[in-house]
């Protein structure tokens, strides 16, 4: 197994890493501040070809791999948390279920957009009473001659405001008494009857979208299905396999930020006449930081390297989501005690990185979902 980036890989990391440190970080802090979407930010991405970067060219997209995907995620999310789960969403939840269940003009009309920038990417699984358990899904689809009528409710939706079509799931039926059948559908936001609410307070990444989404008599055309009927939940689970890569880089992306800004303040820093680096209480922090952070990102790498191999990478993926969200946590959270007082202000960046990291803890399967996923997969 070798983990040395091709050229292409390191040439994609360079583009976005100097993008990020120009146009991503300056501003992450006011915008979170004043909750403002980084929209130019994702207008230039469409312009630099990144908004498509995984997928065929023959749809606009780059061509590129999971690894040159989980790179960007990485260097997006150093920058500013929100605008990395705004594009990882956008790529891995918008795009994804699309790519790989759609059909050739599903593609052509809605991949394509997709890859170019005219919108973003969301998409809908999360219901009130349907959140670790997606089975439990209660929004509806029922076909009335040529058209699908669907009524329900998601929420927690990343990235619905900036979207003009997005794949959700509905019950179409039942599979056995005690199953519900679940099919997944594109639906234009543009719908009759379908709402785009964006009231959530949250604790952090305030500049990415959180939605909530109201479907009320919402009619569709029958070929707007995606992937074979009572499929949805399956095909949804799959693309959760390769959005927890995207959430593990998007760890590894936020705990390098707080380790850097940790410790260069640890060298900055002086009390009792010497820098708090030269203390060995500060040394074990940051050491420790740093060799968790160095395991995510390994990890995360060998999850998206896994995938391009075509390989069953469901097992890493679960293990990098869960490693790398769990050491972010930690990382910012010792990069404010690090700062004492003034990591406690925002000034210093650090609480932010704290208040973005919780979310990977929880988003895209809880760490207690990652670890049944896990459990099943090594046999138990």
């Amino acid at each position: 197994m070798n983990f040395e980036l091709t050229q292409d890989q390191q040439m994609i990391r360079q583009m976005i890493r100097e993008f990020s440190e120009s146009e991503v970080a300056p501003g992450a802090e006011e915008r979170d501040k004043k909750k403002e979407f980084p929209k130019e930010i994702f207008d230039q991405l469409g312009k630099l070809g990144i908004l498509g970067l995984p997928f065929p060219e023959e749809y606009g997209g780059g061509g590129a791999d999971t690894v040159s995907f989980a790179l960007v995620v990485e260097e997006l999310s150093r920058g500013c948390g929100s605008t990395g789960i705004t594009y990882s969403a956008h790529v891995s939840l918008g795009g994804a279920p699309i790519h790989l269940f759609g059909t050739e003009e599903q593609k052509k009309t809605y991949l394509t957009p997709l890859c170019t920038g005219e919108y973003l990417g969301a998409f809908g699984l999360t219901e009130p009473s349907a959140g670790s358990d997606a089975g439990g899904t209660k929004t509806t689809a029922v076909k009335k001659a040529d058209k699908w009528v669907l009524n329900g409710s998601k929420c927690y939706i990343t990235n619905a405001s900036y979207a003009k079509n997005l794949a959700l799931t509905a019950v179409t039926g039942q599979k056995s008494e005690n199953t519900k059948e679940i099919s997944a559908f594109i639906v234009p936001t543009d719908s009759e009857g379908f709402k785009v609410l964006s009231r959530y307070e949250k604790m952090g990444l305030h500049a990415s979208d959180t939605t909530e989404l109201v479907l009320e008599d919402v009619h569709i055309p029958e070929e707007n299905m995606l992937g074979g009927k009572g499929n949805g939940l399956k095909q949804f689970l799959i693309t959760l396999d390769g959005g927890r890569i995207g959430i593990g880089a998007m760890a590894v992306g936020i705990a390098q930020a707080a380790y850097e800004k940790a410790l260069s303040y640890a060298k900055e820093r002086v009390q009792f006449g010497r820098s708090i680096s030269r203390f060995q209480a500060i040394q074990h922090k940051l050491a420790d930081m740093a060799m968790n952070l160095e395991l995510a990102r390994l990890m995360v790498y060998k999850a998206a390297w896994l995938k391009d191999l075509g390989k069953n990478f469901t097992k890493e993926a679960s293990m990098a989501k869960l490693f790398a969200s769990e050491a972010c946590m930690k990382i910012c959270d010792q990069a404010v005690q690090i700062h004492g007082g003034y990591g406690y202000m925002r000034d210093y960046h650090v609480e932010r990185y704290f208040r973005d990291a919780k979310l990977l803890e929880i988003g895209e399967g809880t760490s207690e979902i990652q670890r049944n996923v896990i459990a099943r997969e090594i046999g138990c």
